[in-house]
C-alpha cells in the first residue's frame, strides 16, 4: 500500500513542501550568485513595501481585492446556475453535450484562450465586424483599461465555469427525489423546492468550495494577466503576482517578492482558518472539524 501512495507523496514534498523552504529569502538580502546559504541576512527590510505604502504595492493591491471581488461573485456563482439549469433539463443526452461543451475550455491554456477571446473581440475581430457593416459602430474591448478587470474575470468565467459545475452537479445527484416528490404533493411549486430542497443541498459544497476559493483568494491569475499587461499598461492590470514577478524576477528585488508571497500566503491560511470558524457556528462541517471525543 505504501508503495501504491509514494508517488503521490514525492510529488506533493517536493513541489509543496520543499519550496517553503525558500521563504527564507524573505528575510534575507538575496544574491543569486550567493547562494541561499550564504546570502547575507536582511531582517525585516524587505517587509518595507508593506507598512510604507509603496503606491505601486498598494496599486497591485487594490487591483487584486477588485478582481478577487469579481470573481468570487460572478466566477463561483455562474456555475451553481449552470449546475441547476443542466440539472432541469429531461433528456440526458443533451445533458451530456451541454456539459461536455461548457467544461472543454478548461483544458485550454491562457495563450489559446486570450488568442480566442483577442481574435473574437478586437478590432478586427467578428463583433465589430458586424457592428461597422452594420453602421453601429465599434465595441473598444481588448486592450482597453476601463473594462479589463471585467474582460479577464469574463475569461475565466468562460473557462473554468463549466468545469466548477460539474461538483455542483454531483452534489444535486446525491439529493434525494423523494423529497421533490414529496413536496409535489404537498403543493410545493418549482421555486419552494429550490429554496427549501435544493439550495440546502448544495449547501455544504458551496461552503467547502467557498473556503477553499477563500485560501487562494488573492490569486487572481498570473499568466493570464502578464500576457495582456502590455495592452493595458501596468496601472490597470499589476496584482500581487505580477508584482512579485516584475519587482522580484526581473528587477531582482528577490526579497521583496518572496515576502510578499510570504505574507500574501499567511493572509489565505488566516482567511481559511476564519471562514471555516464561520462555517461551523452555521452548523457546516467546513473544510475540516474537531474531533468530538
Amino acid at each position: 500500500m505504501i508503495f501504491a501512495i509514494l508517488p503521490g507523496l514525492l510529488l506533493l514534498l517536493t513541489f509543496h513542501y520543499l519550496p517553503l523552504l525558500g521563504n527564507v529569502i524573505a528575510f534575507k538580502d538575496f544574491q543569486p550568485y550567493l547562494g541561499l546559504v550564504d546570502s547575507p541576512w536582511s531582517g525585516l527590510t524587505n517587509f518595507r513595501v508593506l507598512v510604507e505604502g509603496d503606491p505601486y504595492f498598494l496599486n497591485a493591491l487594490q487591483n487584486t481585492v477588485v478582481i478577487m471581488l469579481l470573481q468570487i461573485l460572478v466566477v463561483f456563482t455562474v456555475p451553481i446556475a449552470l449546475a441547476l439549469l443542466l440539472d432541469s433539463l429531461i433528456s440526458e443526452r443533451l445533458k451530456r453535450v451541454v456539459q461536455t461543451v461548457l467544461y472543454l475550455p478548461h483544458f485550454l491554456s491562457w495563450v489559446i484562450v486570450i488568442a480566442i477571446f483577442n481574435e473574437l473581440l478586437g478590432g478586427s475581430g467578428p463583433l465589430n465586424s458586424f457592428l461597422r457593416r452594420h453602421d453601429l459602430g465599434t465595441i473598444d474591448i481588448v486592450g482597453n483599461a476601463a473594462v479589463f478587470k471585467e474582460l479577464v474575470t469574463g475569461q475565466v468565467l468562460w473557462k473554468e465555469a463549466g468545469w466548477a459545475m460539474i461538483l455542483f452537479l454531483a452534489a444535486l445527484s446525491r439529493i434525494d427525489p423523494h423529497l421533490y416528490e414529496a413536496s409535489s404533493v404537498d403543493g410545493a411549486g418549482k421555486a419552494r423546492q429550490l429554496w427549501h430542497i435544493t439550495l440546502p443541498g448544495l449547501r455544504s459544497v458551496i461552503v467547502l468550495l467557498l473556503i477553499l476559493r477563500l485560501g487562494d483568494a488573492l490569486t487572481v491569475g498570473f499568466e493570464q494577466i502578464l500576457l495582456q499587461q502590455q495592452a493595458v499598461g501596468l496601472g490597470t492590470s499589476e496584482v500581487l503576482d505580477t508584482y512579485v514577478y516584475n519587482n522580484g524576477v526581473v528587477a531582482g528585488d528577490w526579497g521583496v517578492g518572496a515576502a510578499i508571497g510570504l505574507v500574501k500566503g499567511l493572509i489565505g491560511v488566516v482567511l481559511v482558518l476564519g471562514a471555516n470558524k464561520v462555517a461551523h457556528l452555521f452548523g457546516e462541517p467546513g473544510l475540516y472539524q474537531k474531533d468530538p471525543r
